[in-house]
């Protein structure tokens, strides 16, 4: 399958007007992103919050679910170009021992 400009965007690049077409583009793609940053922390809060509520057998998937949905934001965030993920470890309160299974290794001292 081969993909073409569409022809909006190729007519605006033959008049030479092709930056703000793609600054509109850049707009929607950063938008995009923001948005499914966002999906991806109201999991993390959800998972979060069922890790809390569990106990006994349901405690071991809870803390799976919520290792995942972590770790699911953490790529999200990086693809973002957000790698500093400690003020969202505190501000959401997120386990060490949930951290740990993403391979962190808690703080000492």
């Amino acid at each position: 399958m081969s993909l073409r400009m569409p022809r909006d965007l190729a007519r605006l690049s033959r008049s030479g007007q092709f930056d703000g077409a793609l600054s509109n583009f850049e707009a929607e793609a950063l938008s995009e992103s923001a948005s499914s940053l966002g999906h991806q922390g109201r999991k993390v809060e959800k998972a979060l919050a069922a890790l809390a509520a569990a106990e006994g057998e349901l405690r071991e998937a809870a803390l799976a679910d919520a290792g995942e949905a972590v770790w699911a934001y953490f790529v999200q965030r990086e693809l973002c170009g957000l790698r500093d993920h400690r003020l969202i470890i505190r501000e959401m309160g997120i386990p060490e021992e949930v951290l740990t299974r993403l391979g962190a290794t808690p703080k000492r001292g």
